[in-house]
C-alpha cells in the first residue's frame, strides 16, 4: 500500500471488486490492502470514520471492511448510520472484541459478518467471496411516516405532498432523525451521520439543524426538539 492511498488508481482494473478498508493500524491496513490486491481486488484506504464517510461519497464500494475501534468513533455506530440512510452495501467487521454481545451488538447495527483479530488473511478473502455471492443490491426504500416521505435513492423528501427544500447535509440530518421518531440522538450520532464525524464546534449543527427546521416550519407540530443535556429528536406536537 502506497502513501497516499485511498482513491482508486485511475487505470485500474474496472472490472475488480472495489473494496474500503477502514483501519487506523496502518501495518494491519497494509497487509489487507496487499495481499487483496494480489487477489484482485481494488482497493481504498480510511484510517478514520470521517475519512470513510468521505470515500463512500465519492465512490461506490461492492464491500466494506470495517474496525470497530476508530480514533472518532466505532465502526459499528457507522454501520448503523449507513443502513438507517438506506446504504445496504456489505459490511465485514474486523475487530478484537471477541465477546458475544460484542457480535450481537455488530449484527444489531447492521454489519454482516464479523471477524475477529487475530484472523487469516485467507479466511478475510473467503469470506469477502461469500458477501459477494450473497449479496443483492436492494434499491433503498422509500420510506413514509404521518405524511413524511424520504427517497434516499433521489435524495428527496416531502411533507404531506409538498416538497421539502433541504440541502444534502439538511436531508442526511431529517433521514437519520426520522429512522426512528421519537428517540434521542446525541450530538455525536447526528455529526457522524452528516460529517462522517464528530465536529469540533456544535455551531456546525446548529447551522443543519436551523435548515431543517425550516423546511419543516411550514408545517404546524412538525418539529425538531431539543432535549437539553442529551440530543434532538423528530417530535410531532
Amino acid at each position: 500500500m502506497s502513501e497516499g492511498a485511498g482513491v482508486l488508481e485511475a487505470g485500474a482494473d474496472e472490472d475488480a471488486v472495489a473494496v474500503l478498508i477502514v483501519e487506523d493500524e496502518r501495518t494491519i491496513a497494509e497487509n489487507l490492502y496487499d495481499f487483496l490486491e494480489a487477489a484482485g481486488y481494488r482497493c481504498d484506504y480510511a484510517a478514520t470514520l470521517g475519512e470513510a464517510a468521505a470515500r463512500c461519497r465519492d465512490g461506490k464500494y461492492a464491500v466494506l471492511l470495517v474496525d470497530r475501534n476508530l480514533p472518532d468513533g466505532d465502526g459499528a455506530h457507522w454501520v448503523r448510520m449507513l443502513r438507517e440512510q438506506g446504504d445496504y452495501t456489505p459490511v465485514l467487521l474486523l475487530t478484537a472484541r471477541d465477546g458475544l454481545d460484542d457480535k450481537l451488538d455488530g449484527f444489531a447495527a447492521g454489519a454482516d459478518d464479523y471477524l475477529v483479530k487475530p484472523y487469516a488473511l485467507q479466511e478475510v478473502a473467503a469470506r469477502l467471496q461469500v458477501l459477494q455471492r450473497r449479496a443483492v443490491a436492494p434499491v433503498p426504500a422509500v420510506r413514509e411516516y404521518r405524511g413524511l416521505r424520504l427517497d434516499p435513492a433521489a435524495r428527496a423528501a416531502s411533507l404531506d405532498g409538498q416538497p421539502l427544500n433541504l440541502s444534502p447535509k439538511a436531508w442526511r440530518l431529517l433521514a437519520t432523525l426520522a429512522a426512528q421518531p421519537g428517540r434521542v440522538y446525541a450530538r455525536r450520532e447526528l455529526e457522524i451521520a452528516i460529517w462522517g464525524e464528530a465536529q469540533a464546534s456544535s455551531d456546525n449543527l446548529r447551522s443543519v439543524l436551523l435548515g431543517v427546521r425550516k423546511a419543516l416550519a411550514a408545517h404546524p407540530g412538525w418539529q425538531v426538539e431539543n432535549v437539553h443535556g442529551l440530543g434532538y429528536k423528530l417530535a410531532l406536537g
